[in-house]
């Protein structure tokens, strides 16, 4: 999983790179049998060309003023970001809201649409010290879906300095709604050891290479506005799975976001790397065959300019669609589904299928769509975890992170039409009737809001 993605595919070699998929595709974790493999192959090469392996050691030693300090420096400055970034959240808090829906909801998720392009917040350092002494950076909010035995609810998180931010503009999007802090976390009623539980995570990416988009609520003409009894929401399988659990089953579902932006020294980077939309432009150059075009001469070595690629229906769609997509507000996003049981009783490990198909409604051919990218186990235990020490570790890691609102691994970009359409306030459409909804409609927002936001 990578923060950036490009629409090209790169090549490497062959027979490594086809293995390595095949591994992938596998859940095997290779990677320890990898290194200690290479290692006895490297002494055992040296060994056949009789070189010694005190030389060798030796060698090490004399060079490492060459490569210590690049690896020192490295690792020093990892930790060291991990350390100020961790500080600037602590520093900003976070609140926690559950959003019970209204009795109607007649918006498209045009209105979800806007209240995370509102909270799109990029926190641009103004000078280094921000950067490398606060940690100043864009910090993570989530959504998310929550079932308790079938019981439907909805939440958002958002750290403390754009709460009523969240609170006007969700009051504003939605009459009737109704935003309430929770005191005390959901998720702390499970404990760090799992004691009583079993557990299974689940992370979700898109297929395709990011530039392409998933299928939206714009593909699905919700945007017209049409009767409830005439809308198709790509909610509903999500709902209706949520809402088909047993009692004692839980199932949580965690959609991490934060603004997106460039990476350099400025913003706490060593490396440099451009935003998102220039990899669209430049997929959308390859798809028209821009680049082509350009490189053509005639006679008397002057460009000629043939115009635009002539495309077929299919690829002008995809190509509006990803301009489209493109002009909306990115996010880095990753979404994570926890699916618990009381006991191993009460644990049901055919619901796998239906949480992997949660989101299959978001795949449109020829582009984009989301689907599974990773779990909490290994398909060749044996193999991975012979002494089934890694997985628990991984379930208890999985378990950390979710209760902090935190990923500690690669994002895939998401716009916010793209988070829109996976977490909106679904209307009468949803005949699901676990979901949490106020019992009378609310004429105006409270009274006792504060009289502004803060400044982003």
């Amino acid at each position: 999983m990578s923060t950036h993605g490009g629409g090209g595919k790169k090549r490497g070699i062959p027979l490594l790179t086809s293995s390595r998929k095949w591994l992938d595709k596998q859940e095997i974790d290779y990677g320890k049998i990898l290194i200690i493999f290479g290692v006895v192959v490297i002494f055992a090469v040296l060994a056949v060309v009789g070189v010694p392996q005190s030389k060798v050691v030796s060698f090490i030693f004399l060079t490492s003023p060459l490569w210590l300090p690049y690896l020192t420096f490295h690792l020093f400055f990892e930790k060291w970001m991990q350390m100020v970034g961790m500080k600037f959240l602590v520093k900003g808090g976070r609140t926690i809201y559950e959003i019970k829906l209204p009795q109607d909801v007649f918006k498209s998720p045009e209105a979800m649409e806007f209240v995370f392009t509102q909270l799109y917040n990029k926190a641009s350092p103004d000078n280094l010290m921000e950067t490398y002494l606060d940690g100043k950076r864009p910090v993570f909010y989530s959504a998310e879906l929550v079932s308790r035995g079938g019981d439907i609810h909805f939440y958002m998180t958002i750290t403390n300095k754009f709460k009523y931010a969240l609170i006007d503009n969700l009051y504003a999007q939605y009459p009737g709604v109704e935003v309430i802090e929770v005191p005390l976390d959901y998720a702390a009623e499970v404990p760090h050891d799992m004691k009583g539980f079993s557990l299974m995570s689940f992370i979700f990416n898109k297929k395709e290479a990011q530039v392409f988009p998933i299928k939206t609520y714009v593909d699905y003409e919700m945007t017209k506005l049409p009767k409830e009894e005439e809308k198709v929401d790509p909610m509903t399988p999500m709902l209706e799975m949520l809402a088909g659990i047993r009692p004692d089953q839980q199932v949580w579902m965690q959609i991490l976001y934060r603004a997106h932006r460039d990476q350099n020294f400025t913003n706490g980077q060593l490396h440099a790397h451009g935003t998102w939309e220039a990899d669209v432009e430049q997929e959308i150059d390859k798809m028209m065959k821009r680049n082509d075009f350009a490189e053509q001469k005639d006679e008397n070595g002057m460009t000629v300019d043939f115009g635009a690629a002539r495309l077929t229906t299919f690829e002008k769609d995809k190509v509006d669609a990803m301009q489209r997509n493109a002009s909306k507000e990115p996010f880095e996003c990753v979404i994570r589904v926890i699916y618990l049981g009381k006991g191993e009783r009460n644990y049901d490990g055919g619901l796998y299928s239906r949480i992997i198909r949660t989101l299959a409604q978001t795949s449109i051919k020829g582009r984009n769509g989301i689907g599974l990218k990773w779990r909490t186990d290994f398909n060749y235990m044996f193999i991975s975890d012979p002494f089934y020490k890694i997985v628990p570790a991984m379930k208890r890691e999985e378990l950390h992170h979710y209760k902090a609102r935190n990923w500690h691994a690669g994002t895939n970009i998401y716009t916010a039409e793209e988070l829109a359409t996976i977490f909106h306030l679904p209307g009468k459409v949803s005949a699901t009737p676990t979901l949490n909804r106020v019992p009378s409609t609310r004429g105006e927002a409270p009274s006792n809001l504060p009289t502004g936001s803060p400044n982003f």
